[in-house]
Parts: structure tokens; C-alpha cells; sequence
């Protein structure tokens, strides 16, 4: 009998250990999806008697605690560049579309690769967390700054050359020389995400939300007030406003790092530490399959600015485009922030071994950005002739907006669903499958179907331009998603 119960011990032993295993392979990115199972199957046990209706709720409980903060930090941050544009609007109509240029395309292009560069963060600072590793979440922040600085200084010349390449893509002199004076700016800002990037997810993926909401709520503030001084009071024109984002930008990565520095995550933030310098490669490798992943996306935005630009009367087009754009960003800051509780809740299920688990997190999550999406998109029908008085007074632009308030409210609804299914991949480690996707969706069929419609078929530039937004987006948002749920079932 002794001998069984030291068989049995052994067993269980055995059993542990393989858990172990698996649980470090999750961590690590290289489990397959038997070992997802066998290590979820005593995690799920002991929750089947339970109802429905009460997994929902507990689930949602988890899923709004990083939610919640995260839609309003990313609203306000997205509102610093909608106030930016707001001013230049109202100084004249070629400010706005240098701007629009200078922001959208040349600091966007950057934006969106640093961005998701940074999200590598939400796959090993959230499987870590979840694993119980906190130690580990401090040294791969301190290797995202070390990546994301190294970018930037690479991506530097897009700055100084801004208003030579936006000639040479046929840009008019007037408008490429401004956006190109206003470019040179906006490199602090440029390097602000560098630092301010790996912040934000480090906090993130400790359930730190809302100390990033409270943080740019008080940036908010102050860029209200820098904005008024330098453009209102003192008339800096496009110069003040670009100073006015660098200002606020870094107040933001300060008041964050004050607050990781001063004892506010002991747990995760132990200092700088040479670990950081330790595979290095191997983090740059996950960090581009993650930049690569969300700029496909995100430049697609910036070519379509860039095509609008090369029209007839292209001041007013780019300036209605870049309208219906912001709107369309601001609306997505909240689908951006279920993409990022949807990435750390999978990377915290994950990190857990509990690969049901992240398969419900991501149902739940899909279907409340959902309904959220319904809302905007019967808000956008409603007030299509109204939104655009934000930005100008121009009867003309104004005009160019309300032909295109039918399709853009369903781009804001079907952009509900995508970035969900995007935090599902950047939970999980799959970054270079929707790398792929978004290739095929955006540069494969869309920017080829938006130039058929446009100089082909002579639809003109906006129809063209709002009609290959929708079309691409059902594609990107529907072509993952058997693979996605097959992954977790």
C-alpha cells in the first residue's frame, strides 16, 4: 500500500511537472493546441456546473476592468490629434490639409509601426503575468525601449525628406512645402512613442489601466491649455501646433514613468537591469511580426490620404477624407481597447494554461464591442449632416463629408469586430498570420480595387475611397476568423 501511495505520488509528480511544461511552452509561444487542452481540462472542470449567464458576467467583469480605462485613455489621447486638427481647420483650409498630410501620413507611417511593434509587450508581458513571472515584465519593457528607439532613429529620414517624397508622390508644391515644414516638428513627438508605447502595455498587462486613463485625462488638460496659448493667444500657426502635441506627448510618457519608477509597480519594476540586453534578436523578431501585423493596416489609411491627394480640388478632398477619417479613429479608439483586454486577457488564459478560457474571453469580447458598434453606427446615420461642423465651416467640405456618412458608418461598425480578432492574435503569438491576411485584404484586392473604381469606372474620388474602406475591412475582419476560433476549440 505504501508502495501505491508512492506510485501515486509519483504520478501526480509526473502530472505536475508535464503541466509545467506546458504552461512554459505557452509562455514561451511554441505550444501546439493539445497542450492548451490538457493543461485547460482540471481548470475547466470545476466550472461546468456553472451557467452560462454567470461565465459571462464574470468574464465581462475582467474584460471592462482593462476595457473601461483603456477606451478612455485612447480616446483621450486620440482627441489631442482631433483638437490639433480642429485648430488647424479654423486657421484655413490649406493649414488643414498640410496638417492632415504631415500627421496622417508622414508621423502616421511611423506611428503605426511603433505601435505595433510595442504590442509584443501584450504577448510576453501578458503571458508572464499570467504565469506568474512578474520579475520578467519589467526586463521586456526595458527591451521594447531599447527596439523601439532603434526604430526611430531608422526612421528619421522620413522627417527630414518629408516634403521631397511627398512631391515626388504628386503632391502639390504648396501643400507638400508646409506639411514638410510642419514634419521636421514633429520629431520629438516621433520619439515620444518610442518610450511612451511600452509604458502604456506594461501597466496594461498588469490590470494598471487606470493609471494610463488618469494619466491622460490630466494630458488632456494640459494640451487644451498649451494649445490655446501657443495658437490662440500667441499665434504660432502650424508651428505652435505641432509643439503643442510634442508637449503633451512626452508630459504623458513622464507622468507614466514617474509613477513605474516611484514604487508604483514594485512587483514587475525592479530598475534598469543588463537582462534587458539578453535576447535581444528574438525580441526584435516578435516585435517587427507585431509592427508589421498593425501597419499593413494602419499605412493602408495614409496611402488612400496620399492618393486623394494627387486629385483635382484635392485640398477639399483630403480635407473630407481626413474628416471622415479622425471621426472613423476616434470611434476606434474603443474597438482598440477591446483589442487590447481581448490580447491580455487570451495572453493571461494562455500564461495559465487554459486555452477554453481564452476561447470564451474572445467570444464575449467580440460580441460587446459588437453592440457598442451598433450604437456609433446609427449615431454617425443619424448625424451625418451635423459631425464634420467640428472640423470646418466650409460648405463645400462639409458637403463632400455628408456623401460619405453612409458608408462611413459601416466602416465604424464593421471596424468592431476586427481589432478584436487582431487582440486574439497579438494574445496568442500570431501576429504573422494577420500579418498575411491584412496583406492579401488591404494591397492585394484593396488599394487594386479602389484605382478600377476611381480611373476606370470614374466613381470619383470619395465614393471610391469610402467603398474600398468597407470592402477590405469585411475582409480583413471575416477571413481569420474560422482559423481564429478553430485554434481555441
Amino acid at each position: 500500500m505504501a508502495g501505491d501511495r508512492a506510485a501515486g505520488g509519483s504520478r501526480r509528480g509526473d502530472g505536475d511537472d508535464g503541466d509545467e511544461e506546458r504552461r512554459v511552452g505557452l509562455l514561451n509561444g511554441h505550444a501546439k493546441k493539445p497542450d492548451w487542452q490538457v493543461v485547460a481540462a482540471a481548470a475547466d472542470s470545476s466550472s461546468t456546473s456553472n451557467k452560462l449567464g454567470r461565465r459571462v458576467w464574470d468574464e465581462s467583469k475582467k474584460l471592462w476592468v482593462i476595457v473601461a480605462p483603456a477606451i478612455f485613455s485612447r480616446v483621450v489621447t486620440f482627441s489631442m490629434n482631433v483638437i490639433t486638427q480642429a485648430f488647424a481647420g479654423h486657421i484655413g483650409d490649406l493649414e488643414l490639409a498640410a496638417i492632415s498630410i504631415a500627421n496622417t501620413v508622414v508621423v502616421g507611417f511611423n506611428f503605426g509601426l511603433m505601435l505595433g511593434m510595442a504590442s509584443a509587450l501584450e504577448t510576453l508581458c501578458g503571458q508572464a503575468f499570467g504565469a506568474k513571472k512578474y520579475h520578467m515584465m519589467g526586463v521586456y519593457m526595458q527591451r521594447s525601449w531599447i527596439v523601439l528607439f532603434g526604430c526611430a532613429v531608422l526612421l528619421l529620414p522620413m522627417y527630414f525628406f518629408a516634403e521631397e517624397a511627398l512631391l515626388l508622390m504628386g503632391q502639390s508644391p504648396e501643400l507638400s512645402a508646409m506639411a514638410g515644414k510642419v514634419s521636421i516638428w514633429f520629431i520629438p513627438l516621433h520619439f515620444s512613442f518610442a518610450f511612451l508605447f511600452p509604458l502604456q502595455r506594461f501597466l496594461q498587462c498588469q490590470m494598471k489601466n487606470f493609471v494610463n486613463a488618469a494619466v491622460s485625462g490630466v494630458a488632456l488638460c494640459v494640451h487644451l491649455l498649451v494649445s490655446w496659448l501657443f495658437i490662440t493667444r500667441f499665434r504660432y500657426g502650424l508651428v505652435g501646433i505641432a509643439l503643442t502635441l510634442n508637449f503633451s506627448w512626452w508630459a504623458t510618457a513622464a507622468m507614466l514613468f514617474a509613477y513605474v519608477a516611484c514604487g508604483g509597480c514594485p512587483d514587475t519594476w525592479h530598475g534598469f537591469s543588463f537582462e534587458a540586453l539578453a535576447d535581444i534578436w528574438d525580441f526584435v523578431k516578435l516585435s517587427t511580426a507585431s509592427g508589421v501585423m498593425l501597419c499593413l493596416e494602419n499605412w493602408y489609411y495614409r496611402i488612400l490620404v496620399l492618393l486623394t491627394g494627387n486629385l483635382k480640388n484635392a485640398a477639399i478632398a483630403v480635407d473630407a477624407l481626413s474628416i471622415c477619417m479622425t471621426i472613423n479613429g476616434w470611434e476606434m479608439m474603443i474597438p482598440l481597447a477591446f483589442f487590447a483586454g481581448t490580447g491580455v486577457r487570451v495572453a493571461n488564459e494562455l500564461g495559465a494554461g487554459n486555452g477554453k478560457g481564452a476561447r470564451f474571453a474572445t467570444i464575449v469580447s467580440t460580441l460587446t464591442s459588437l453592440v457598442i458598434g451598433l450604437f456609433f453606427w446609427v449615431l454617425v446615420m443619424c448625424l451625418h449632416d451635423k459631425f464634420a461642423l467640428i472640423f470646418t465651416s466650409s460648405a463645400v467640405v462639409l458637403d463632400a463629408v455628408n456623401n460619405l456618412a453612409v458608408l462611413l458608418a459601416f466602416t465604424i461598425l464593421l471596424n468592431s469586430i476586427q481589432p478584436v480578432l487582431s487582440g486574439v492574435a497579438v494574445g496568442s503569438g500570431w501576429q504573422s498570420m494577420v500579418a498575411y491576411v491584412n496583406i492579401g485584404s488591404y494591397y492585394i484586392i484593396g488599394i487594386p480595387m479602389g484605382i478600377l473604381l476611381g480611373w476606370l469606372f470614374n466613381l470619383g474620388v470619395l465614393v471610391r475611397a469610402a467603398t474600398y474602406i468597407s470592402i477590405t475591412r469585411i475582409l480583413s475582419t471575416f477571413k481569420p476568423l474560422p482559423y481564429v476560433m478553430s485554434l481555441f476549440s
